[in-house]
């Protein structure tokens, strides 16, 4: 599986790669721009994510908005159902307007920081993905 974790705080980001290094291989993001170059970057060489977890606050382009030009391009490229990558949004906001909008900009799941590696994992095997 590959994996890539969108996460702008150092100690989150080392925290999510030692509960899914087990589970596939890891590529890290720190900004949602640069979120959006590894997913395109993916995509160009045939090798899909099949996970991003990605946080709702991160500089340059936040995480909502970083999940909206997914899909977009997941749509230009004709990418489809059980194709699409898989999104978690793992984000300290915990208000209904994020949860609601993180789901309407079609993420498949929402963790509220601190994640928990059984909580993490339970949602992976819910996906599917494990």
């Amino acid at each position: 599986m590959r994996i890539l974790i969108a996460e702008d705080d150092f100690s989150s980001r080392k925290m999510l790669q030692t509960i899914l290094s087990p589970y596939g291989d890891c590529d890290v993001a720190v900004d949602g721009k640069e979120t959006i170059s590894a997913f395109e970057m993916a995509i160009d060489a045939d090798d899909p994510y099949d996970l991003i977890c990605l946080d709702i606050m991160m500089p340059r382009l936040d995480g909502r908005e970083a999940l909206r030009q997914i899909r977009g391009i997941e749509d230009e490229k004709k990418i489809m159902g059980d194709d699409k990558v898989k999104v978690i949004m793992t984000t300290a906001l915990q208000d209904p307007k994020s949860i609601v909008g993180s789901f309407m900009d079609q993420c498949e799941a929402y963790l509220v920081k601190p994640i928990l590696k059984k909580d993490l994992l339970a949602k992976m095997k819910l996906l599917g993905l494990i």
